[in-house]
C-alpha cells in the first residue's frame, strides 16, 4: 500500500489517500478527507488504471476527470496527489516527498 498525506493550504481541509494495487496496474483508493469536494471526487473513482493515469496526458485520466467534476478549486494539490500515490502503488515511481513552498514577496 502507498499512502500520501496532503495539507492543501489555507482551507485546512486535509486528505490522506491510500492506494493499493495487487497487479501493479489496477489501483484501489481509500480516502480520509475533511473536504466534501474531495470526498465526492474519491467516491467517483474507487479504482483506476494506474498506467493510464501515469502515462496519459494531463487532464485525460479518470482522476483529473473526477477532479474536474467535483473539485471546486483549480489550484487544489489533492488531484495531483492521487496521481503520485497511484504511480507509487503501481511501482512506477519511488515514494519521495513533494513540497510546495508558497511566499508572497514585497
Amino acid at each position: 500500500m502507498a499512502t500520501i498525506e496532503v495539507n492543501p493550504g489555507v482551507c485546512g481541509l486535509s486528505s490522506v489517500i491510500h492506494a493499493v494495487s495487487d497487479d501493479e496496474q489496477t489501483v484501489t483508493f481509500t480516502v480520509e478527507t475533511t473536504c466534501p469536494h474531495i470526498r465526492a471526487m474519491a467516491d467517483a473513482i474507487p479504482t483506476v488504471d494506474g498506467y493510464q493515469e501515469a502515462f496519459g496526458k494531463l487532464g485525460d485520466g479518470e482522476i483529473y476527470q473526477a477532479a474536474h467534476a467535483h473539485c471546486k478549486h483549480p489550484a487544489c494539490p489533492v488531484p495531483s496527489a492521487f496521481v503520485k500515490v497511484t504511480e507509487v502503488a503501481c511501482g512506477l515511481a519511488l515514494p519521495r516527498e513533494v513540497h510546495m513552498i508558497l511566499r508572497k514577496e514585497d
